[in-house]
């Protein structure tokens, strides 16, 4: 049974779950790297390895998006999100595994190598792959396809926010925060002071800080901004927060009413470069840390980025006595059969350009 069941079993009984990961996710210590910056007391969450399939921070929300879509029968999901989107990605595997498809509506962004990957095994797993340059074109677009197939099916694709990020996915990093607190009293990890971890489409953040409070753990939150505000921003993440409580206590009385407090999170907006993935030299440097020292990887979009943060705090001395927590939220899963063999070719044209064209400089070897 998952933790927060475990401690509020009211909604194991209401709540639609499907087990999609391998849980609990290792915390390990990061000597290497916190001697070399100055955090003494560093420690990583692998939700990189939250699958044996694929994993990264999608995982743990699928687990109850997938429960629901699944309870009302649909036979297909539509969602959205940028051309490499991790999360239509990790919607287009799990789903396959429960003869889901996924039609995947997305928007254009910089190209890099793991968009090329992330298309080419969206592909192999039967994704309906759309590519429209802005969101006003992309909603027409969307309700075309809702229509196209209810016509086609008999049914309504279900809709999935992008990122997973409704207060269904939510749910999932509520879970985790409970998780964590599991951990601390086994002993892995001591209570942290800090978590550093990826602002991206809001639902991590916003069940992690709200887990954190049901727990009754007095763990910040450090949230790097990685993408524009008009995706994701402090008054977007109190709505989703509220959403989220709101739809718990309604299953569970007994779920504690937690008022949102900027005192537990620090939004961070000072690492994001020149925009939502546009990997930056000190993301770069970042990665290299990490892997060099820890033999652990990361990306240039997201966590590349959180982690330059949380270098660039510790060497300033900030973190010298704190614990501190790394939630690493990439997929280290790797298709190297598909990558390798697959033909760019059986994409729809708009997204030949990502193969045609080279990636930003910063990608690179």
């Amino acid at each position: 049974m998952i933790p927060l069941f475990k401690h509020y079993p009211l909604l194991g009984e209401k709540l639609p779950y499907v087990s999609l990961g391998e849980f609990p996710t290792p915390v390990q210590k990061l000597d290497r790297l916190g001697k070399h910056t100055g955090a003494n007391f560093l420690y990583i969450k692998r939700d990189d390895i939250t699958g044996k399939i694929y994993g990264g921070n999608k995982v743990r929300k699928l687990e109850f998006i997938l429960g629901n879509v699944l309870k009302t029968k649909a036979k297909e999901v539509l969602t959205f999100g940028f051309a490499g989107s991790n999360h239509a990605l990790a919607t287009t595997i799990y789903g396959h595994l429960f003869g889901l498809r996924t039609i995947s509506m997305l928007l254009p962004q910089p190209n890099a190598f793991y968009v090329r990957d992330n298309l080419l095994i969206s592909n192999y797993y039967g994704a309906e792959l759309h590519e429209h340059s802005n969101i006003p074109f992309l909603t027409i677009a969307s309700i075309y396809h809702l229509l196209r197939h209810k016509i086609k099916y008999g049914r309504f694709p279900s809709i999935v926010p992008a990122g997973g990020s409704s207060f269904v996915g939510t749910i999932g990093y509520v879970n985790a925060a409970f998780e964590l607190k599991e951990q601390i009293m086994e002993g892995i990890i001591p209570e942290p002071d800090y978590i550093y971890v990826t602002f991206g489409s809001m639902g991590t953040v916003a069940g992690l800080n709200l887990g954190l409070r049901a727990a009754k753990l007095k763990t910040k939150i450090i949230a790097i901004q990685i993408i524009d505000k008009k995706f994701a921003s402090l008054n977007k993440l109190v709505q989703l927060f509220h959403k989220t409580i709101f739809f718990l206590s309604s299953l569970d009385y007994s779920f504690p009413k937690i008022t949102f407090s900027s005192q537990d999170i620090d939004i961070r907006e000072d690492f994001k470069g020149q925009g939502y993935a546009c990997f930056s030299e000190q993301g770069l440097s970042s990665i290299t840390c990490m892997k060099e020292m820890e033999e652990i990887k990361l990306d240039g979009t997201y966590t590349g980025k959180t982690l330059a943060a949380l270098i660039n705090d510790a060497q300033k001395g900030f973190l010298q006595d704190k614990v501190v927590l790394f939630w690493n939220t990439y997929n280290s899963r790797t298709f190297p059969d598909i990558i390798n063999n697959y033909d760019h070719k059986k994409l729809p044209k708009c997204f030949y350009k990502y193969f045609e064209q080279d990636v930003q400089p910063l990608d690179k070897p």
